[in-house]
């Protein structure tokens, strides 16, 4: 799984964990907007030279594996991404022409951790996430 990727005069493999969740962590991201978002947020993170190695979206956060080319933090690039999405969901599906200040999907800040030799866990959890809430859910139920 050693992805060594090139610039012009560096050599890298450098990965990391991402999660981020909408404003008041509502469920929101169901149906049409959750197909969608995939296919921006892999455009939007070829904008920034990056890569989703393995992402999934929870009802109620993003799960991603990005990476992230050396010249750009992981900073700029989640920033870019959450604000570009922000503006898409807005003008797509809520229907507004402009973007208007205090107007926020997302809520501020995301968990970010490196990942390194255990690159292989890190993809299995992001994809068995899904599976593992609904089992927790199902847990909390009989409470």
């Amino acid at each position: 799984m050693n992805d060594i990727q090139c610039l012009s005069h560096t050599r890298w493999d450098c990965k990391f964990h991402v999660v981020w969740i909408p404003k008041c962590r509502r469920k929101i991201l169901y149906g049409q907007l959750r197909k969608n978002l995939g296919d921006v947020f892999h455009d939007l993170a070829r904008q920034k030279e990056s890569r989703i190695v393995e992402g999934h979206l929870q009802p109620d956060h993003v799960h991603m594996l990005l990476s992230i080319p050396p010249k750009y933090s992981v900073a700029q690039v989640v920033g870019y991404m959450k604000g570009k999405s922000a503006i898409y969901i807005a003008r797509n599906y809520l229907g507004q022409k402009k973007n208007y200040n205090g107007m926020h999907f997302w809520a501020r800040g995301y968990f970010v951790s490196t990942v390194g030799a255990d690159e292989a866990m890190v993809r299995a959890y992001i994809r068995n996430q899904e599976q593992e809430d609904q089992r927790v859910e199902q847990l909390n139920l009989f409470k």
